[in-house]
Formats: C-alpha cells, structure tokens, sequence
C-alpha cells in the first residue's frame, strides 16, 4: 500500500509519495505547477504525477494527506459563505466593535480591524434569552422570535449558514442547542455553528469571531472536500483524504467539515512539522524554520525539539482563538514583485506575482520583476534544474529587473543583487521579532530552510542575524508535502475551568479531562480509529489571577505534577521565558483545560529517498554575490551527486528537483548521516 500527501501552495503542489519496494520504505517527491482557477485539478495531476514516478498503482493507495489554502484563500479574497449571526440581545454587535485596539498607532488613515465582511449589521439578529454566568436561565427563549429571525436571514438575506454566540453558552448550552433544533426542523440542509462547541471559553468577541470564520468557511470547504473527493474517484484514486490542521494535525474529511477554522493554516504547518524530526536527527534542538514559497515566507520556533504552539492565535488582524503552531508570515516569496515607489526607493512585496503570470521568467506573460527573476539574473537559478519542469526565460528576466535598475540609476546586476538584500533584510527582522518574544536570542538557534525559495536565500539571511548554522533538509521545496507524511490525527477540545490552582483538587481535574477524552475518543473511533492506536496529551490554559492573558501549560497524565506542586513552578518557568519574569508569591488560576487525542497514520522508519533523475550540469558558471560585488566563477553540482560527508565550499550552487541551495563566499555546506545539507560559517 502507498499512501501520497499533497501540499498545494500558491505557486506549486508539492507531492510526496510513500510506499514499499523490496521490503524497504521509500520516498519520492515532485512539484506540479498550482492552478489557482481550479485548485482541485493541480491536486489531480499532482497525485497522478507522483504515482507515476513511483511506479504505484492507484489501486495501491491507501490515503490522501492533504495540505490546502482553501480556507486561507477564501478569507483573504473575502470568498466565504454568505452568513447570519444569532446574539444575545444586547450583543450582536460584538463582532465589530471588537476590542478598540489599533494594530498601528501612527497610521492615519485608520482602516477597520474587526471582520464585519463576515457578516454585515443587516445579517446580525438579537436574541431574546439570557443565561447567567452560573449557567441559570435569566430570561427563557423566545422561540418565535428565533424562527422569524432565522426564516429572514434564509429566505430574504439569503444566507447559507448560520452562527449562533449566545452569552454563558459555554456553561449552558440550552438555548443553543435549542435555536439548532428550531433552525434544522425549518432548514434541514442549513449548516449551523454553534459557539458553545466552536469555542467553549469565555470573552464574547474572541468567541463570535471563531464561531463566524467557522460558518463563513463552511460552505468553501464542504463544497472543496466534496469536489476533491469526486474528482479523485473519477480519475481511479477513490482513497480517503485527511487534511492538515492549524495545529499540526490531521483531520478526516468529516470532522474539517464540521470544524472549517481548522485549516486556517494548514500549509504552513505541515512544513514546521517536517521539520522536527529532521531537526532532532541532525542533533540540534533550538531552531528557527524558513518556509519561502511563491507568495509569502512562513517562520516558526522549534524549542526543544517541539514547534512552539498559541491558542490565541491572529490572522489578518483578527483573533483566532483556536491552537494553532505560532506561525509569523511576511509578504516575501520568490513571486514577491520589485517596484521603485515615488520617492525613488526599491520596495521588495508584499505583492506577488503567484503563479499565474507568475515572475517574467516563467514565460507566461508576466512583466514585472520579482526576487525569482533576480536570482536568475545572479545566476543561482537555471533553466535546466528549475523546481517544477518549467522552462526559465533568462533574457525575460534580465529585461524585468532591468527596467528597475534603470529607474534606480543602477547596474541589472546590481539591483538583481539589492532586491534579495531588501528581501534577507525584511525576513530577518521577521525572525527577530519571532523568536526575542519569546524568549530566545536568534544566534543561537539553527536556522532551517525549505520552500522553493528557503535555500536559495538562507544563507545571506543567516549572516544578516548572525547565526552561523542553517540546516537544508533533503527535500527543501517538498517539505510541506513530506510534514504530512509526518504528522498524527489529531482532535483538541477545551473545557473552561475558573478555579485558583492551589484550590483546585485532583479529582475536579480528573473529571474535567475524562469528559474531554470520552468527547475526544468518540470522535476518532467514528473516523474508523481502533481505541488502542489513540494517545492523549493534557494540558491547561494558566494565568496569574487578574492577568489577561494565558499560557499553555503541559500536564501529566497522572495529575501527579498538580499533587506534588510542580505545575505551579513549571507556569512560573514558562512565565519567566515568554516576558522575561515571573511573579512566584502570586496566586496562580486556571482558565481551561485542554487535551489532544493522535494518532500516528504512519511510521517514518529512515526511508530510502527516490529523487527525480536530472542531468548533470556544466561544473562551473558565473553567479554573484554581494561579498564579491561582481560575477565568480561558482561551483555548480546536483544535490542527487553528494554522499555522505562530502564537504563543498562556496561559492557554490546546488540543484534538485525541488529547490536551489546557494552557499555564498566564506560559507560551506557538508552532507550529514541523514542526507541534509548544513551550511556553516567558516570560522576563519
């Protein structure tokens, strides 16, 4: 059996493939260009592409593991449902009066920082009812009232979902649960989110802004997954599809129907959950990862051996409270587009050009230079090994980043080489805000590179920072697709707990988590999971009392470490990394508690890599760097031709299949155990 995971990203689809030859595990790997007009068909041709080059059959697939922008997309071109809002009276306009904060105090032009476009004031209704913070009903339903509100919303706003935040409703769900039943019996076909099970915690706009992402997404997503499912089955691979979850987890088809915010970022995860076993394999344990595609570069935080996670989470400007890996993106890919402003001065993004014209150089109409265009005019990237099988038009990009040069009063050459400065520049500052708010001094953590654009770049962002290590996986452009392969099913849940921990005892505790795994485990063994197969983590939400704001805080599956007074001191220990101290004579509380059920879908045993054949280039060509100021004459080798322990010396240029790795003048890069390429500063 083989199982084949996908990543579609805004320019590529990545494909992994997984399957056994002659008793032994291997791996192969590919990229199809992405089609944004109908995402479905480049994951089609993609599955198609990589069983091809496998050698599997598709009768041999067992499943799908799925990446998807889907969700992503249809937020940031407000391409969601068409949704109504049900409030407690008093509250429906909760979603846009937000929390009053700025995003940036000196902006002029103040723009509106709550998402309204989820659902305009004429698609919000109020609600009769009141429940008390007791969870005791102050003011029953008023039933007819919720029907006519309902029949208004469908039949004259035409609305083709509906959430429902109702006050307390996560300590009694009654009037909840109920406006479902009426809304059912009068729309049985009405997709319902329902905050109380969206996001069981309190703060109003935080609870209806999930709720709402959650009814705007699910008619996207449903429709997606349900066009995925028939597409495959009519191209012979009918085998089932998990996809990738804000957390770093996958999820069967039915429980992303049911839970649509789930894959809010469910690309970007995939590649910083590739990353970690590759990581711990090449022995280091703090790291800083780099995930450069077509339209953005993604950053996140390995610490000890763990991608750090948040529950409260952003996108856009707007909360997401859901767990989620802590993911920074910037608007800097390789399709990133170069433009003199009026002042004369070089801008590098955030607009890219995607795939479709893409950069001048794909040859498909597009005009405009871009970072890829000027790697080109450098000489890192090559017709011959360009990721993806398309055709590099050299001279399209000489004429791009020309035209901009002259605007600048500079050398092609030269502002080729000061678009990548702009660009190292402003992900190196991404990562510096990443990582010193949490605690951690960029130059001392490895920085690990993948994308299509990751390695051709990392080595200049690495020396921006000061870090002298970065680590190149072996398959850099297809890591998202390999992260899959990686990843667990996984199903959080959360249950709010308002108690001072040292007041709080063991038995509450374990009540509390045992109604989260009987909820969780249910859940999994529907989706076909055996019992057996299925570990929980525990964990719980903590504060110091009066705080505002929470931190995530493992905890043993015994309890033991709440009994022994140990969970106290590891709050004050995480407390003291996050914001640099910690206040041990304060009374601590919890806020919520949280488990994770998983479930390993399959065992990365050290599989043999099965790269795509290419022909071996020329072994030298002129490229250039900035340390240089002018063209050298640069070793050029494929990734496929080093073994283990080889040692190179930059200036070097290695290609694959999937990506480029540029190793500049006083760096080299050597081969380890694993496969992987690490670049290091020379000392001298």
């Amino acid at each position: 059996m083989a199982i084949v995971s996908i990543d579609v990203g805004g320019t590529f689809v990545d494909a992994c493939c997984l399957y056994e030859r002659d008793g032994r595990q291997q791996l192969a790997w590919s990229k199809e260009p992405s089609t944004p007009e109908n995402p479905i068909r480049g994951v089609v041709a993609a599955v198609d592409r990589i069983l091809r080059q496998a050698g599997v059959e598709k009768s041999q697939l067992s499943c799908i593991l799925h990446g998807t922008t889907v969700a992503t997309n249809a937020v940031l071109e407000r391409k969601g449902g068409h949704i109504g809002v049900l409030m407690t009276e008093g509250f429906e306009h909760a979603l846009e009066l937000g929390r009053g904060f700025r995003s940036d105090n000196y902006e002029l032009s103040s723009q509106v920082e709550t998402p309204v476009f989820l659902a305009a004031a004429h698609r919000r209704r109020p609600v009769s009812e009141r429940i008390a913070a007791t969870g005791a009903v102050v003011r029953p339903l008023d039933e007819e009232a919720v029907r006519a509100a309902i029949k208004d919303l469908v039949e004259r706003e035409k609305v083709e979902a509906l959430a429902v935040c109702l006050l307390f409703s996560f300590v009694n769900p009654t009037h909840e649960l109920r406006i479902a039943e009426i809304a059912s019996s009068l729309y049985p076909e009405l997709p319902i989110s329902l905050s109380h099970v969206v996001d069981p915690n309190f703060r109003e706009y935080e609870r209806v802004c999930l709720t709402a992402f959650d009814a705007y997404l699910r008619p996207v997503v449903s429709a997606y997954l349900g066009n995925l499912r028939r597409e495959l089955e009519r191209s012979g691979a009918p085998a089932p599809v998990f996809t990738m979850q804000s957390r770093g987890g996958l999820a069967s088809s039915l429980t992303v129907v049911e839970r649509p915010y789930t894959t809010l970022l469910s690309g970007p995860a995939a590649g910083v959950v590739g990353a970690v076993p590759i990581i711990q394999s090449a022995g280091f344990e703090n790291a800083v990862t780099l995930d450069i595609g077509g339209t953005s570069a993604d950053i996140a935080l390995v610490a000890a051996g763990k991608p750090l996670t948040t529950s409260s989470g952003k996108f856009e400007r707007y909360p997401l409270r859901t767990p989620m890996i802590d993911l920074s993106t910037l608007g800097a890919g390789g399709g990133s587009i170069a433009q003199v402003d009026g002042a004369g001065v070089l801008r590098v993004g955030p607009t890219s050009a995607g795939s479709d014209p893409g950069p001048a150089c794909y040859g498909r109409g597009g005009t405009e230079a871009t970072v890829t265009d000027a790697s080109v005019v450098l000489g890192y990237l090559s017709s011959d090994y360009f990721a993806g099988d398309i055709k590099v038009d050299v001279e399209a990009a000489w004429r791009a980043v020309e035209r901009v040069g002259k605007r600048l009063g500079l050398s092609t050459p030269a502002t080729a080489a000061g678009i990548l400065r702009i660009m190292t520049a402003k992900i190196a500052d991404g990562i510096r805000l990443a990582s010193l708010r949490k605690g951690y001094d960029p130059r001392d953590l490895t920085l690990v590179l993948f994308g299509g654009g990751g390695p051709v770049v990392g080595a200049a962002v690495a020396a921006e920072m000061g870090i002298t290590t970065a680590l190149v996986p072996f398959a850099p452009g297809a890591l998202c697709a390999y992260g899959l392969l990686a990843s667990s099913v996984e199903l959080d849940a959360v249950k709010v707990l308002k108690a001072k921990v040292a007041e709080t005892s063991k038995d509450v505790l374990e009540a509390g988590y045992s109604e989260l795994t009987e909820n969780g485990v249910a859940s999994l063994l529907r989706d076909g999971i055996t019992r057996d197969r299925i570990s929980i983590r525990r964990s719980a939400d903590m504060r110091y009392v009066g705080q505002s704001f929470e931190i995530e805080v493992p905890i043993d599956a015994d309890l033991r470490d709440v009994a022994e007074g140990e969970l106290i001191a590891r709050f004050h220990e995480l407390h003291r990394r996050i914001y640099g101290h910690a206040t041990e004579a304060a009374e601590v509380e919890f806020v919520c508690l949280r488990t994770v059920h998983s479930y390993e879908v399959c065992d990365l045993a050290g599989p043999n890599f099965v790269p795509a054949g290419l022909a071996a280039p020329a072994p030298t060509r002129p490229c250039y760097f900035a340390e240089t100021g002018d063209f050298v004459e640069t070793a050029i080798r494929l990734r496929s031709q080093l073994s283990r322990g080889d040692r190179l010396a930059g200036p070097a240029v290695i290609h694959q299949t999937d990506s480029t790795t540029v190793v500049p003048p006083g760096w080299s890069c050597f081969v380890d155990p694993n496969m992987n390429l690490v670049i290091e500063l020379d000392k001298a």
